[in-house]
């Protein structure tokens, strides 16, 4: 598609959907390239594009309009909601910041008990190479990564039937900086990506700040992914990257059919649209079997799949990796301008911890502890919940998804239980479209000791108090 087409269909797009308004004046030619990285030129050809269709009318020395003259197309789904003003980082670094204060019980934190996560033989692995003179110092580490680690990961990938290029592998400083980094190689500041409706608060981060407009599906009340609402999205509106989350949804929880994921693999495809797949909790399964990811039907090479060990070795474990493919020169000249490099110590203890026998006994005994303490979460909040709740149980992670009763505010719970150093995660954090607010994630994996039982009481209470207008 030409350049110029591109811009007029991302600007058809505001209009479609009312985000610019009948008569609205348009950006002059040079704020407009200014703005979308576009030439004058190109510019004054979508623009002209726009008017020729009547989208658009000038004003002679006064500049470009929304026309109403022309009968709008009514949108194809009425299940996309468009997001072109993100404001999130200030909500998220609040919540970071109240799960870093002492003394505070932290079920509203993204990351498993510490106390899960600790790995005796990884840390005496991690020990051993700190020992090594100029271990620290090497340089072998540098982007595109370890190559030791990298093949370690790619034969992973093969074993589960995605055949893998170490060379396609990037080693990145976790897994938010693999989906960033992703995200930037396949973008420009106002191009339109698509999110689930509700979506890891990373992802509006992220989209915030490289300035693009977001377009959101729904989860399907009973698959967990709309796909009537994907390819209706793909089809119509220039989607130039999906951010999706398919196993493990954080913070739902679901975890998406293969049926549904080859389908949406065959829809990438067929619109030639790149997928980055956040998988990071893909690891976390209770079944016997592991959950397949987009890539591996990824026939036409248009998935990035990204993923990283801090959910199954800590939060500290700043390592992960994004699959690539043809965009890993891209993102290692990206990484070079940003993170420079994963710690070039911890990407040679992980590469011989993955190496080793005791990486899969560990993933093995964290499963069973997470299905353990999780179900003991589950138990007892149906007990304790009022009947008004209801409470979403996959057997998959660690999160509980929360429904409150109608027409409360989890974001007014959130505030009252910080007072109570008891920190939620409210539902506004994963949305930001005007959906009910009346949702709250729970992480389920810390040990559900006195402590912890009496911090959700203490919840309930708030609850009832609130549905019954005690709290103000």
């Amino acid at each position: 598609m030409h350049k110029f087409k591109q811009l007029a269909n991302n600007i058809q797009f505001l209009i479609e959907s009312e985000s610019w308004p009948a008569h609205k004046k348009l950006p002059s030619l040079r704020e407009q390239a200014q703005s979308s990285g576009y030439s004058v030129m190109t510019v004054l050809n979508a623009y002209q594009e726009l008017e020729a269709k009547g989208w658009i009318y000038t004003k002679q020395k006064s500049g470009y309009y929304v026309s109403e003259a022309i009968s709008h197309v009514s949108k194809t789904s009425n299940k996309l909601a468009l997001n072109t003003n993100i404001e999130i980082n200030s909500l998220v670094f609040d919540h970071l910041k109240h799960l870093q204060k002492e003394h505070v019980i932290p079920l509203g934190s993204a990351f498993p008990s510490a106390s899960l996560l600790c790995n005796t033989y990884f840390m005496k692995t991690l020990s051993r190479h700190a020992k090594i003179p100029n271990s620290a110092l090497s340089t072998d580490s540098m982007p595109p990564g370890y190559l030791q680690l990298r093949q370690v990961i790619a034969s992973r990938y093969s074993l589960n039937g995605i055949s893998t290029n170490p060379e396609d592998l990037v080693i990145t400083s976790g897994a938010l900086d693999a989906l960033n980094l992703a995200l930037q190689a396949l973008t420009k500041p106002g191009d339109f990506i698509l999110l689930q409706q509700t979506i890891f608060y990373g992802a509006w981060q992220a989209a915030e700040r490289l300035g693009l407009n977001v377009i959101t599906i729904p989860e399907h009340y009973q698959y967990g992914f709309d796909l009537e609402a994907f390819e209706n999205a793909l089809k119509n509106y220039p989607i130039k990257a999906c951010w999706l989350m398919l196993n493990v949804h954080n913070p739902i929880g679901f975890t998406v059919s293969n049926e549904i994921k080859s389908t949406i693999a065959a829809l990438l495809q067929k619109y030639e649209v790149y997928l980055i797949e956040d998988d990071v909790y893909q690891e976390l399964f209770y079944e016997k079997q592991k959950p397949l990811s987009v890539k591996y039907f990824d026939k036409g090479n248009y998935v990035l799949h990204c993923s990283s060990f801090s959910k199954i070795l800590g939060a500290g474990i700043r390592g992960g990796w994004v699959n690539s493919g043809k965009f890993s020169n891209v993102i290692q000249h990206l990484q070079l301008m940003s993170t420079v490099s994963a710690s070039n110590l911890m990407q040679h203890a992980l590469a011989d911890f993955m190496s080793s026998h005791h990486y899969e006994k560990h993933l093995r005994q964290l499963r069973l502890k997470l299905h353990q303490t999780k179900t003991a979460y589950y138990k007892l909040l149906q007990e304790i919940l009022p009947i008004a709740c209801e409470v979403y149980y996959y057997a998959t992670g660690y999160f509980l998804w929360i429904k409150l009763p109608e027409g409360m505010d989890s974001s007014i719970l959130y505030q009252c239980l910080l007072e109570k150093n008891i920190v939620i995660a409210p539902s506004i954090l994963f949305q930001q479209d005007h959906l009910p607010s009346n949702y709250i994630r729970l992480n389920c994996s810390f040990e559900l000791n006195d402590k912890v039982r009496r911090a959700l009481q203490i919840m309930v209470g708030m609850i009832h108090d609130l549905v019954e207008g005690k709290v103000v």
